[in-house]
């Protein structure tokens, strides 16, 4: 069953009782990447195996993300070419609160830093289970980040 969450905004980020935060360099320049992100919605299921289906609403204001854990999302910050974020508004993962998720993208030599924090906010339980499930992240941010790399390398 789906449930709204508390409606955070992007401070929330910096707050958050679960922060989980990971970075990697790659070759691209930071202004393709935000393209990737912002821009490119329906092709994140192509380089990030978690997402299976994206397509932006409300003209890229929302992202409604079907699949195992179903939810709907808002675009808070889309400034080029440093940052990307989004909050959560319906999930169906059961003691979830507030989730933010912000992509802060740095220059690095011709490429560019990607750092992607998780925020969040949750039942002991819930809180408890991410914390669990940071490595698993951290593997899923590699590989969605080296396969957006090689993507945006053949474009």
């Amino acid at each position: 069953m789906a449930r709204r969450l508390r409606p955070v905004e992007i401070d929330f980020v910096g707050v958050a009782p679960v922060r989980l935060v990971f970075a990697r360099n790659i070759a691209a320049p930071p202004e393709r990447v935000l393209q990737a992100l912002a821009e490119d919605v329906s092709g994140w299921p192509q380089w990030f195996s978690a997402v299976t289906l994206a397509r932006a609403t409300d003209g890229g204001a929302g992202r409604p993300a079907p699949g195992r854990t179903r939810f709907a999302e808002t675009v808070l910050v889309a400034k080029a070419p440093e940052v990307y974020a989004y909050r959560v508004d319906v999930i169906n993962a059961p003691g979830a609160r507030a989730l933010v998720e912000e992509w802060r993208l740095t220059p690095h030599g011709t490429g560019t830093r990607v750092r992607w924090t998780f925020a969040a906010d949750g039942t002991a339980p819930f809180r408890f289970v991410l914390v669990l499930a940071r490595a698993g992240l951290k593997r899923a941010f590699r590989d969605a980040v080296t396969s957006l790399d090689r993507r945006l390398s053949r474009a």
